[in-house]
């Protein structure tokens, strides 16, 4: 039988290395193992270490990220892909839910990973106060530039980056009294509710349009991906009792750790069982 090419020996090498890390708790050690999240040694450190030439391991990285092991992350290296159980997040017609827009519905939120025996948490809001983006203004019904709030936070499922989302206020709601939305901490009771109890507004409805795109440089170091990546992005604006628009929050969410189930009408809950003999029902 012939001999493999030289950057597929060195691949399968490095293969069984990235299998053997993925056995390890996060206590444990083996110099000879690439943990998941780990960075790979630079070109030039492989080529020492496999006395090979740089096209060669250029050709067996190439190989391994073919087959979705690593990625390459411009400016920072070469690493180890982590195996992420995705989040399955339900998007619904009723209002009453709170869940699927990322819209600070901050408290069913979290039930619904918790649910799930998961942890996350919420990062501290980043107050704005700006001229409102025109893609914003024509779905807040505002006119571009007047003055609107913005809370950018992150969330994270397991300590992991799971979205980014930016909400954008009417000025307004400032001087009719909902002072909190300038305050750099979360809003434990949910956007929505503040608003009830504060302004009398009744979210009665809202509207989720969803794209898909490649992540800015901001997104890449934030969830750690590579430049290649897709996201989606969700825009959901929310009405009042009298059809105003209220609220437009913008989520984008990795695809790699991120899915979406669409309910319409009266489902039941899923409870799809896996296994090896039947492949899914």
């Amino acid at each position: 039988m012939p001999q493999q090419p030289m950057y597929q020996q060195i691949a399968e090498d490095l293969r069984k290395r990235i299998a053997l890390g993925a056995t390890l708790d996060s206590a444990s050690e083996d110099p000879a193992a690439f943990k998941p999240g780990s960075q790979l040694p630079t070109e030039l450190e492989l080529c020492d270490s496999y006395s090979a030439s740089r096209n060669t391991i250029r050709d067996a990285i190439k190989r391994l990220i073919g087959q979705g092991l690593i990625e390459t992350r411009p400016g920072q290296g070469t690493f180890v892909r982590r195996k992420i159980d995705p989040f399955v997040t339900m998007l619904s017609p009723n209002p009453d839910t709170g869940v699927g827009g990322g819209g600070e519905e901050g408290a069913t939120y979290l039930s619904i990973v918790a649910e799930q025996h998961r942890k996350a948490r919420a990062g501290t809001p980043r107050v704005e106060v700006m001229s409102c983006p025109r893609a914003i203004a024509l779905r807040l019904r505002v006119k571009p530039g007047d003055q609107v709030v913005s809370r950018h936070q992150g969330r994270y499922i397991d300590e992991i980056p799971w979205s980014l989302q930016t909400s954008f206020y009417p000025w307004e709601f400032i001087t009719k009294g909902a002072t909190r939305l300038l305050m750099a901490e979360n809003i434990d009771e949910g956007a929505v509710k503040y608003l009830s109890e504060t302004l009398g507004l009744e979210q009665i409805g809202y509207r989720d349009w969803v794209t898909a795109r490649g992540p800015d440089s901001t997104e890449q170091v934030f969830f750690e991906l590579a430049h290649d990546a897709t996201m989606f992005e969700l825009f959901r604006t929310a009405f009042d009792q009298t059809g105003k628009p209220t609220r437009v929050t913008v989520t984008v969410y990795p695809v790699d750790r991120n899915q979406f189930v669409f309910n319409f009408g009266e489902v039941p809950d899923i409870q799809y069982e896996q296994s090896e003999e039947s492949g899914g029902t």
